[in-house]
């Protein structure tokens, strides 16, 4: 199969010309999609519920707690290593599969372990009567860091090859369909993730147990005792991350026991077939920086994702402060938004990519999403809190659109050999872009309140700035060329292979 045939391809490989890899069917799809829907469990349960007890029923500060679990996001670099490695190094035979697996043992156990070191934590915390700086609160927070950086690579090694399967099995003309079902699964599973949170705090309430009391005043002092016993906590969250991350893992075993064998075509797009160990780290950073194409698309990532997220640390706020709205309600605006998303991804891949193709879909998706920010600073001098739930319905609709139209260009931007190492690199993208826009969120609501006495014109620096990086990413994307990129990335591999035979 050559390379014009497939972005993925390149020579013609020592595969048996009679052998057919079947198709991707729907139902096939919506198998590998559990993978997705279990990292959403996993993401809400882990990030959303040890973050609130730790922060409001053991008294650890929000900077401490944030900070341990934000190592995860701290070690998004070993995606490129562990992509490369499931090009150059199969497990358990398998190029992609062995990978999943071992990664996916790995978060759900670093995801235990991580909430018995917080139970350590907090009863440090409540015998000192409330936090201090010590060695033994200092020491349990590192090692509670350092649990969530386990976890962060765990999840590199599962994620990254795992998407790299999802190119190995697609074609041009499916890849859509594909990341429209999987990444809709994603959604999925953040809703029950959701769900099970909730269920599970409802339960803490009526056996007594308010979180978010016993928050202190400050940072460091006046932290107040603790009076809930954590024996009552323990039970019921311990309980749930012995099940879910079962469940989780049983996910990942479920969605790629089989695929990869059936409806890889790896074998037939790599020139380096049989010959794995040539697929250095070095060779691949060569293949992958061959092109400027891909500094192009991963810097375009990098604006897109940014754009797309900065509003996640002051939505809530942007809701109570200008619209007057209760907690309850701002925190629904969140589920607007999921909406949006979740109609968006599914149907994009689907209705939109095979008729625009997945550059004008993005373009279109970014376009959508500035106009969305301008209706949502519109809807704060309205006062309005129905046109902003609308503004957020639609904006969640848009970054849908982005995003599946973005994804299916990001499976198109690859070579076989190394297409572990691509997704590893676009995966760095959109992590180090997710870390960044909540801080960078933060800092422009500070400068904006700075700036301006009326709160409504600090946010809306906020989501103007939001709008200003969508069409700056369109202009980006203007300058993507996928013939460019198969062309470089052909030359590349080509000459990694001379140098083979020299």
């Amino acid at each position: 199969m050559a390379i014009s045939d497939s972005p993925n391809s390149s020579e013609p490989s020592s595969e048996p010309k009679d052998q057919v890899i079947p198709r991707l069917d729907l139902l096939t799809m919506v198998r590998l999609g559990l993978f997705q829907m279990g990292l959403g469990i996993m993401a809400v349960l882990t990030l959303g519920i040890l973050n609130r007890v730790m922060i409001s029923e053991l008294g650890v500060p929000a900077i401490f707690a944030a900070g341990a679990i934000a190592m995860h996001q701290f070690v998004a670099p070993a995606r490129v290593w562990f992509g490369q490695l499931s090009d150059a190094k199969p497990l358990f035979g398998k190029h992609r599969s062995g990978y999943v697996w071992l990664g996916a043992a790995g978060f759900t156990i670093a995801a235990f372990l991580a909430v018995q070191i917080m139970w350590q934590l907090g009863t440090v915390v409540r015998a000192a009567g409330g936090w201090t700086l010590n060695a033994q609160t200092l020491g349990w927070t590192a090692l509670l860091a350092l649990s969530f950086t386990i976890y962060g690579l765990a999840l590199s090694a599962s994620s990254t090859p795992f998407t790299a399967l999802l190119v190995d099995v697609s074609e041009e003309d499916n890849r859509s369909q594909l990341i429209g079902t999987t990444w809709s699964m994603l959604m999925v599973g953040i809703v029950i993730g959701g769900i099970t949170g909730g269920v599970l705090l409802k339960r803490l309430e009526e056996a007594g147990v308010v979180l978010g009391a016993n928050v202190g005043s400050t940072l460091f002092a006046d932290w107040q005792p603790i009076k809930t016993p954590i024996e009552t906590l323990q039970p019921p969250i311990n309980s749930l991350f012995v099940l879910v991350p079962l469940i989780v893992f049983g996910l990942a075993l479920l969605s790629t026991v089989g695929i990869e064998k059936k409806y890889s075509h790896y074998a037939a797009r790599s020139t380096f077939v049989d010959r794995e160990d040539k697929i250095t780290l070095g060779r691949a950073i060569k293949v992958l920086t061959a092109s400027r194409q891909t500094g192009l698309f991963f810097t375009f990532l990098l604006v897109m994702t940014l754009s797309l997220f900065m509003q996640e640390a002051v939505l809530e706020p942007y809701g109570g402060e200008v619209f007057n709205m209760p907690i309850a309600e701002t925190t629904k605006l969140n589920s607007f938004w999921g909406l949006g998303t979740l109609v968006g991804v599914s149907t994009t891949g689907f209705l939109v990519v095979p008729r625009l193709g997945q550059q004008k879909t993005t373009r279109l998706g970014c376009l959508l999403v500035a106009i969305c920010f301008c209706l949502i600073i519109l809807s704060g001098f309205t006062h309005e809190p129905n046109l902003l739930r609308v503004a957020m319905l639609l904006f969640g609709l848009a970054a849908g659109i982005t995003t599946t139209g973005a994804l299916s260009l990001m499976l198109d931007l690859t070579a076989a050999e190394t297409a572990g190492t691509f997704i590893g690199a676009w995966g760095l993208s959109q992590a180090m872009a997710r870390a960044i826009a909540t801080v960078t969120g933060g800092a422009v609501l500070t400068i904006g309140k700075a700036l301006f006495t009326t709160p409504l014109l600090a946010y809306s620096l906020v989501f103007g700035l939001q709008a200003v990086g969508m069409l700056v990413a369109i202009g980006l994307l203007k300058r993507v060329n996928v013939k460019e990129f198969r062309r470089n990335t052909k030359d590349a591999i080509a000459a990694v292979m001379e140098q083979d035979l020299d």
